[in-house]
């Protein structure tokens, strides 16, 4: 009669999925990450009176935390596969992968920070928001906190890279949880510190004027300036951030929708960070480690899913559940620090996981087939990818999260 220990450990293991070591690292990973959306549950919970007070500024906040994921999560899949073809290497050269690199994700940044801004009030008074704040206002937020997030993000996104590389970790695991939780947790206190500024209106005007002028320069000098992974970067990478900001921005319409009934209860706030992380981070876990295998040839790119892709979306499926029961937890204990008032612990958890089950689907299908059809067409998936995934989700995720609260609460 075989010995009973086998049988536990197998099943264990099956629980854990295909891949058990690549569950490990993912599940720490977005643990750590679900840690860090606490402080950006925090701040959206606690600033209800500064949307009250800027009408229309929530239309700007998940495209902002967004274009961070974006970017950031874009550049920790390229050094990931970097890592994994062997040619990344730690030292900062203006003519170097890293030092390339972090060019495109800083011109990036600054040109779509802009025109985030501008998209932010069309959006906005497209659709309805009554009495949203200027054109200005909008980009001077926008820029001001994607810079200070961006600083935080590149040194955070380097650092993990470089200690993946020297201990050994797959990045993919690793780099897309926690590159998008640590943009929620900066992103966030950093817009609302941004949004301090607008009540001064001459600094709001040279802010709007400098930073059109210097995004002009960046983006004209970069794509003319020899570097050939910059270039590429840029041309494949500008209009794929831009569509994924205007997607975002309309998560965010979704949003100021229902901002009333969300104010009511700020706890609903605190969980929109960490939702929108967790679904971002899933579906980056799996664009990453799709987007790698595709480079090294592990995979094929066919319409329909092989056994190589049908493992990481069940690795994707297996870590959703604790992930977003996490998440809720997370919100709860947001609430409970800051005082706010919830629905209750066991709707947080049914908007969380009804939610989750809708937005990991849909994550899943983007990542899977953006990848997909960016190789077909010789485009680096890695350019394309967490781009989609993260725009998508903020807007999936966001209606997904709208419906759950209209079920449940």
């Amino acid at each position: 009669m075989p010995s009973p220990v086998p049988v536990v450990v197998r099943r264990l293991r099956g629980l854990l999925g295909p891949d058990p070591a690549a569950t490990r690292q993912s599940l720490v990973a977005l643990s750590l990450g679900l840690a860090a959306s606490l402080v950006a549950g925090l701040t959206l919970g606690g600033i209800n009176q500064t949307l009250e007070r800027l009408p229309g500024l929530l239309v700007l906040v998940p495209a902002a935390i967004g274009l961070r994921g974006t970017i950031f999560g874009a550049l920790g899949s390229r050094l990931g596969t970097s890592i994994h073809a062997g040619t990344y290497r730690s030292t900062i050269r203006g003519d170097g992968v890293l030092g390339q690199n972090l060019l495109a994700a800083g011109v990036l940044t600054l040109v779509t920070s802009v025109v985030l801004g501008g998209m932010a009030k069309l959006v906005a008074e497209g659709f309805g928001v009554a009495d949203t704040i200027s054109v200005a206002e909008y980009v001077t937020i926008s820029v001001l906190g994607g810079l200070l997030s961006s600083i935080v993000l590149a040194v955070l996104t380097v650092t993990l890279a470089s200690t993946a590389a020297r201990r050994d970790w797959d990045p993919d695991n690793v780099m897309a949880p926690l590159v998008t939780a640590s943009g929620d947790m900066v992103t966030l206190p950093a817009l609302y510190l941004a949004s301090l500024v607008v009540t001064n209106t001459v600094v709001v005007d040279v802010v709007t004027v400098l930073a059109v002028v210097v995004a002009a320069v960046a983006v004209t000098w970069a794509l003319r300036s020899g570097l050939a992974l910059l270039t590429e970067v840029l041309r494949e990478s500008l209009p794929i951030v831009v569509v994924a900001g205007l997607l975002s921005l309309v998560a965010g319409l979704l949003l100021e929708k229902q901002v009333r009934s969300l104010i009511s209860f700020p706890a609903l706030l605190a969980l929109v960070p960490p939702f929108l992380a967790s679904a971002g981070a899933l579906g980056g876990i799996v664009s990453n480690r799709l987007t790698s295998k595709l480079h090294l040839g592990v995979i094929e790119p066919t319409a329909i899913p092989g056994a190589g892709a049908r493992a990481d979306i069940v690795l994707a499926y297996t870590l959703a559940l604790p992930v977003f029961a996490l998440s809720s937890v997370v919100a709860d204990l947001a609430a409970l620090i800051a005082d706010l008032d919830s629905p209750g612990p066991l709707t947080m958890l049914a908007v969380a996981l009804t939610g989750g089950a809708l937005a990991t689907t849909f994550a899943m299908a983007v990542a899977y087939w953006s990848a997909v059809a960016s190789y077909r067409v010789g485009i680096d998936p890695d350019n394309v990818g967490i781009p989609l995934v993260t725009s998508s989700i903020d807007l999936v995720g966001s209606f997904s999260f709208i419906l759950a609260v209209l079920v449940f609460v």
